[in-house]
């Protein structure tokens, strides 16, 4: 089973992952590839809680895949998408990341660049596509037409690369599922990028914990050797805590959720001030779905997580 992954919320979303869904179909198989939202029927779907309901649908297949497409774009990255890159990287299954974003990013000015912006992605990606320059120009006396037409040809070749590059991924040789030894009583911190870690929530950790590991992949001369190092040792933790504060919940924070969720480890959101989204049918939730029912807790204070911790 191949997995589309990609951001739902908007009709031109949904549209590129349903073309990538397609090229893929017909290569694989129809029913050889999961595309969520359409094979989920959300809009249609009624359950006691949708949400939930959804998330469990999304994880069957996760827990079953040849191989998986996840399309990523822009600064802030899709929180569902991330989360489905950590479950199925921690299981071993090859993702594709799939982007037309001409943009790269950095600590510095003059330090190296990520392909995203945390570079966890591209240490967990089993391949990257990044398509970012427009298709050729033709004649066209309409210059929004013609605009129109170039990012059409972008986008047609960056689906189609996709496609190809996780059939010959999932061909070769696989990763390997997360094999790692829990470290009792250990606590790792993964702090937001859009919020300083409150102090608190270190000392709490401290007096709770053995011990306490935070991420250095930001500040570390070579980031993506770090961004390597923060994921193993993360898995090792016993306990996860995730500040998911930002305006989407964090890549990194997303990514651990899911290789959290997939493994079985303890893992708290820590979010002191959340907001909530709506949707037809379904439960307010204060994060993704996917990370309000990938975490085993929602902690909005210091204490919330010693009492967690404590448990």
């Amino acid at each position: 089973m191949y997995y589309v992954a990609h951001r739902l919320f908007a009709a031109h979303d949904r549209s590129l992952g349903a073309l990538v869904a397609r090229k893929l179909a017909d290569k694989a198989g129809h029913d050889a590839v999961f595309l969520p939202f359409c094979d989920t029927d959300e809009e249609a779907l009624v359950a006691p809680v949708k949400g939930l309901r959804l998330f469990e649908l999304d994880q069957d297949r996760l827990r079953s895949l040849t191989g998986m497409i996840a399309v990523l774009h822009g600064p802030s990255l899709d929180d569902g998408v991330c989360m489905e890159i950590g479950y199925a990287s921690a299981l071993g299954v090859p993702v594709v990341v799939l982007t037309t974003d001409f943009q790269t990013y950095s600590a510095g000015e003059r330090t190296t660049r990520w392909e995203f912006p945390d570079p966890l992605v591209e240490t967990l990606a089993t391949r990257i596509i990044r398509v970012d320059r427009l298709g050729e120009p033709e004649h066209n006396p309409d210059r929004f037409d013609a605009f129109t037409a170039r990012n059409a040809v972008q986008v047609e070749l960056a689906a189609t690369a996709a496609v190809n590059g996780v059939l010959t991924t999932s061909q070769g040789p696989r990763p390997l599922p997360v094999r790692t030894v829990v470290r009792p009583g250990t606590v790792f911190l993964e702090s937001s990028p859009y919020a300083p870690h409150p102090a608190a929530l270190h000392e709490v950790a401290r007096v709770q914990a053995t011990a306490v590991m935070t991420p250095s992949r930001f500040t570390a001369r070579d980031s993506l050797a770090a961004a390597r190092s923060d994921w193993d040792m993360a898995l090792r933790a016993e306990s996860l805590v995730l500040d998911v504060s930002g305006p989407e919940t964090p890549p990194g924070a997303a990514l651990l959720t899911g290789a959290a969720a997939a493994l079985g480890r303890k893992v708290a959101a820590f979010q002191p001030r959340p907001t909530y989204t709506h949707a037809h049918g379904r439960e307010p939730n204060w994060r993704n779905l996917m990370i309000q029912y990938g975490t085993t807790a929602h902690l909005g204070d210091p204490q919330a997580l010693a009492d967690w911790l404590a448990s």
